[in-house]
Parts: structure tokens; C-alpha cells; sequence
């Protein structure tokens, strides 16, 4: 598809360079215009049609291309929701009458993991939306917010204890966007620290501090933190993109965000809201 969209496009740009300087040897050589208006106003008419068309025919497969993808991805998404659905309310039944600690302890492993794959669910429904509607902001409590992701999270962490400070805080923001932003940090803390159990979130004057007690950072990594692909323990698994999309959010929603880190004592993330 691309290869011959380039082709197309390469050949009507060769096409209209060759026409243009056809025109203008026309006008200048047989011709012999003096007006040099005129000469001027019908050239900028034809580079003009001439850059419509070529844009039309650059822009409108790739526009196609995005919808059929949007489509497709709208469509997988809500033949998603279904057995996400059915697996969680049958898993619940189940568990009402089941007695034996082993099977439960399974069964609490299937909830946890369709947990996993309704929040991936959540978070690829708002990107599709992000791209339509430009507002996604709404009023909630962010304290609220906080115990709903350390919930979430502690399922998936069970070890680590999440020692909470938080004071009731209501703002308008995107509260699917903010809720990715803090399952990144808090997912960074428990991965950066394999020698502590411990993630502290504190929240006051509109201020957010989640603080882990692993490996830190040094000046210099603190300044590469945001960069695409970057990892500090190249061992970690992971593709180094979260702090990036982290930093997008929060500069793109009037979030103050700052680290504070010390080598071999953690690491310290403040929003300010």
C-alpha cells in the first residue's frame, strides 16, 4: 500500500515540477510576457491546485488506513469486554460455593489476572477515545483514586506493604490518564526495590509523594529518566517508556512532577496538582 503511495506521489510531484517549468518557459521564451503580476498570480494558482492534490492523494489513504485501524481496534475491544465479563461474574460464583482452600487460592488467581486484562481493557478504551475527544477531564476525589490503584496493585504485589498518608483531595483532571501515571510509578518503585517490601504514598495541599527505598539514582540518571527506552538496570524487564509517558501526561495536564532519588536510599516522586 505505502510503496505505491509513494510511487503516486513521486510521479504527480515530477508531473507538476515539469509542468510548472513547461509553463513558465511558455510564458517567458514563446510567449514573451512583460506582466510579471500576471505571470506571478497564474503560477501561485497552479502551485496551489497543485499542492491540494498532491496532499489530497498523500493524506487521504493514511486517513483510511487510521480508520479501518480505529475500527478494528473499537470492534476487538468490545468483543473483549464480553468473556472478560462472563469469566469474572462465573469465577464469582464459583468462589460462593466452593469450600477448598487450593481451588480458591486458584480461583483468586483467575480473578486477579481478569483484573489485569480488564484494566488493559480500560486503559486501550481511553486511548481510542483520547483520539476523538479532546476533554477527558472530570471532577473526583484523588484520595479515593489512590486506594482504588494500590488495591488493584497489592493484588499483583501481595508482599509489599503500601503505608498510606492521605488527606481527602478533590480535583478536575483525567482520571484514567492519572490513574496509568500512578500504576507506573508505584510498578517502578516495587520493581527498583528488591530489597525493600515498603512503598510510602503521601497525600496533602494537593500534593502527591509516592516513596520506595530501593536502588535510587544518581544525577546523571536523573536526568536520562525521561527518555524514550531508557532503563537504569538494563536486567529489569520492561521498555523503558513509562517515565516518558508519565512526564507527556503531566506536562500536558498542569502536573508539577519532580524526583528527588539517592543512590542505594530510593527514590521520592512528587505531583503537584
Amino acid at each position: 500500500m505505502f510503496r505505491n503511495l509513494r510511487l503516486s506521489i513521486f510521479f504527480y510531484y515530477f508531473l507538476t515540477v515539469a509542468t510548472f517549468l513547461g509553463i513558465l518557459h511558455y510564458f517567458l521564451a514563446v510567449i514573451q510576457t512583460q506582466n510579471i503580476f500576471l505571470l506571478a498570480i497564474v503560477m501561485l494558482c497552479f502551485v496551489t491546485l497543485s499542492g491540494i492534490f498532491i496532499s489530497k492523494l498523500a493524506i487521504d489513504p493514511l486517513q483510511e488506513h487510521v480508520r479501518n485501524l480505529q475500527n478494528l481496534s473499537k470492534e476487538t475491544l468490545h468483543e473483549l469486554n464480553l468473556p472478560i465479563t462472563t469469566i469474572m461474574t462465573n469465577s464469582h460464583m464459583i468462589k460462593k460455593n466452593m469450600q477448598d482452600e487450593k481451588n480458591l487460592k486458584r480461583l483468586s488467581r483467575i480473578e486477579s489476572a481478569c483484573g489485569m486484562l480488564q484494566q488493559r481493557y480500560n486503559e486501550l478504551d481511553y486511548m481510542i477515545k483520547t483520539q476523538s475527544v479532546q476533554e477527558m477531564k472530570e471532577n473526583f476525589a484523588l484520595d479515593s483514586l489512590i486506594n482504588e490503584r494500590v488495591q488493584f496493585l497489592h493484588a499483583i504485589y501481595p508482599h509489599v506493604t503500601f503505608e498510606l498518608d492521605l488527606v481527602k483531595t478533590q480535583i478536575f483532571n483525567d482520571r484514567i490518564g492519572l490513574a496509568k501515571v500512578i500504576d507506573n510509578i508505584i510498578h517502578n518503585g516495587v520493581k527498583y526495590s528488591p530489597n525493600s517490601n515498603i512503598i510510602n504514598i503521601k497525600l496533602s495541599d494537593f500534593t502527591l509523594h509516592i516513596q520506595d527505598y530501593g536502588c535510587g539514582m544518581d544525577e546523571v540518571e536523573l536526568l536520562q529518566i525521561f527518555d524514550n527506552y531508557y532503563q537504569s538496570n538494563e536486567n529489569m524487564q520492561g521498555f523503558g517508556i513509562g517515565l516518558a509517558m508519565v512526564k507527556r501526561f503531566c506536562d500536558s495536564h498542569g502536573i508539577k512532577l519532580s524526583f528527588k532519588s539517592k543512590p542505594d536510599f530510593g527514590t521520592t516522586v512528587r505531583l503537584k496538582f
